[in-house]
């Protein structure tokens, strides 16, 4: 049976690097930090790379994420990868627990990571099993 944690988070974004090429597409990395609360209390640290197309309104990125904390009361961590795609300004974007990456009591945990940001407020559900 599957649960869902709930709660917000805060996010820092910092730039690493970025190039811009003959055909106007942009390639950028940046760091990500996050301080999760709620169902899941802990913090993340992880690495985006993206694609700012010269097309308005298309881009793309792909993250990795490690996550230390407690999950309704389990500590441990675990990975996200990330992987997100806009065009012409639709997104799609898919957030998994990277398989076998869970430690401590959040071993073998599997799920998926949904994201909302509604009036500069990050909320998250995370739909995972623990065996």
């Amino acid at each position: 049976m599957t649960t869902i944690a709930r709660g917000t988070f805060q996010v820092d974004l910092k730039p690493l690097s970025t190039s811009t090429g003959a055909d106007g597409n942009k390639l950028g990395r940046m760091s990500i930090d996050k301080v999760f609360e709620g169902d899941l209390v802990g913090t993340s640290q992880g690495e985006m790379l993206s694609a700012i197309t010269a097309t308005q309104g298309s881009a793309g990125y792909v993250a990795i994420e490690r996550v230390a904390g407690t999950l309704d009361g389990r500590g441990g961590s675990f990975v996200l990868q990330h992987s997100g795609t806009m065009h012409a300004g639709a997104q799609q974007l898919s957030i998994t627990v990277v398989p076998g990456s869970g430690a401590g009591a959040l071993t073998g945990l599997s799920g998926t990571f949904r994201l909302n940001i509604e009036g500069g407020t990050h909320s998250y559900e995370l739909e995972y099993l623990l065996p």
